[in-house]
């Protein structure tokens, strides 16, 4: 059959203006953010690929929801629609709003961590962790040891190794391990999935250990999407199935639906025990909002529940939503661009320590290499690598991940390939003159989550 072109499965209705500052204005622009693009103006920057958190376009029946929003302190019809958008296309029966992912971590974390828990996980995410680690657990990574290899090609590099997981049960015993962090499209790794085989496996042993199984499943319909393509067996299942198939290897998840789900604001708690689910409302209550509504207003949990829907009703969305990342990546294999491989399900990853090889790891070489794409071009990425890792708790030091990262993250439905292209080049651009950057040094750094809000200055030549 010969190859044909695709197209995104939706029309543009609506178009919001961008600018291009000048050079000039852009170099200004990141020196007064202290070189951090979290900290420029969304006004200042041109393509922004920060993230997909929140930035996704909704649709014209999501819009529509809006109106329709039922804003009843208690009881509201919208959380109901929520509720049986949840349990028809994840399949849990218990639902926890809030306010976002976030919101979720806090409650699961509060409700199962006890001090001194440990808590194995396929690789860290920053706010996954800094929740386990403030109610007094310490997390452990068990994912698959290519998972820190970029240019590792394993078609599921999100994957547990199993060694390791029973390494961890069999040290710290399994009633100091309260659950299994289990990500689906592994974020910090690359956006890279976990098989259905991994998935049955884990839940089997846990099972078999008394040991929960928790999902963050804020990526899951991509992760399905991928086991679609790779996954022998799947290749005539609709993602909708395998989605569901998915969430039956847990005991519930947590789930940022900023993401896959569409919406700019909202999560939840998905959970299968109605005990863990009355214990998690209790807390809600505190924290979030009722239980009826956590921390969502009725048009958002409308929307959030029409976006739910929207995503499995056919596969082609899932499919030029993870064809876009793979053009851009593609587009950057080609011309000889370091990446991390196989591409993930929501952004390409630039792999700033091959590309910055003059840089060390102290210097900051993903977050100097995010700088210097801005300035060339206007495009805002953002790192993944010694910065978010943070410092350990004990020692005080830099943790030093192996992988050292810059994400180019593509909203849902916003951007077209054109910008993709302009994205390219500008990383091609940065790749020619790469030995020109050079590295960085706090001027402010925040003792949590300091990737959001550190500051940092250039190194003298």
């Amino acid at each position: 059959m010969e190859h044909r072109s695709w197209a995104e499965p939706w029309k543009i209705k609506m178009v919001e203006p961008i600018e291009l500052r000048t050079r000039d204005e852009r170099e200004a622009a990141i020196e007064r953010a202290g070189f951090n693009t979290f900290l420029l103006r969304s006004d200042e920057v041109y393509i922004d690929l920060l993230t997909d958190s929140g930035t996704s376009a909704m649709s014209d029946r999501q819009w529509a929801g809006l109106m329709l929003g039922d804003e009843s302190y208690a009881g509201s019809r919208s959380f109901y629609h929520l509720v049986d958008a949840v349990r028809s296309v994840y399949g849990y029966e218990e639902l926890v709003p809030t306010h976002q992912g976030r919101g979720a971590e806090h409650i699961l974390s509060q409700i199962l961590i006890r001090p001194g828990d440990v808590i194995p996980g396929n690789m860290y995410f920053t706010t996954t962790r800094f929740h386990q680690e403030h109610a007094g657990g310490t997390f452990v990574d068990v994912i698959i040891d290519e998972a820190h290899d970029p240019d590792s090609t394993h078609p599921f590099k999100g994957n547990i190794d199993l060694d390791k997981l029973a390494a961890v049960v069999d040290t710290y015993g399994a009633e100091r391990v309260p659950y299994v962090s289990f990500e689906t499209n592994v974020n910090m790794a690359g956006g890279q999935p976990v098989s259905m085989r991994n998935l049955a496996d884990v839940y089997e042993f846990c099972r078999r250990h008394g040991i929960l199984v928790m999902l963050d499943a804020t990526r899951a319909l991509e992760n399905a999407y991928f086991i679609q393509q790779r996954e022998g067996g799947y290749q005539d299942r609709s993602v909708a199935s395998i989605l569901r198939e998915i969430c039956s290897y847990s005991d519930g998840a947590t789930v940022s639906s900023k993401k896959d789900n569409l919406v700019n604001i909202g999560g939840f708690l998905a959970l299968r025990d109605p005990e863990l689910a009355a214990r998690a409302r209790s807390l809600l209550v505190a924290f979030e909002g009722l239980h009826t509504y956590g921390g969502m207003s009725g048009r958002d949990m409308e929307a959030l529940a029409r976006g739910i829907e929207e995503m499995v009703a056919g596969d082609e969305h899932v499919r030029a939503r993870v064809g876009q990342v793979e053009y851009l990546g593609n587009t950057l294999i080609k011309a000889g661009i370091p990446v991390v491989r196989p591409i993930g399900g929501h952004g390409v990853f630039l792999d700033a320590a091959a590309i910055l090889d003059h840089l060390p790891q102290e210097h900051f070489p993903a977050q100097a290499l995010a700088a210097a794409i801005y300035r060339d071009s206007g495009v805002r990425g953002m790192e993944r690598g010694i910065v978010s890792a943070g410092r350990d708790p004990g020692t005080g030091e830099n943790r030093h991940p192996n992988l050292e990262l810059v994400r180019l993250t593509i909203p849902r439905r916003v951007y077209t390939q054109s910008h993709m292209d302009v994205v390219a080049e500008s990383v091609m651009a940065v790749y020619e003159r790469r030995h020109r950057v050079g590295g960085l040094r706090f001027v402010y750094e925040p003792e949590q989550l300091r990737f959001f809000q550190a500051r940092f200055e250039e190194l003298p030549a």
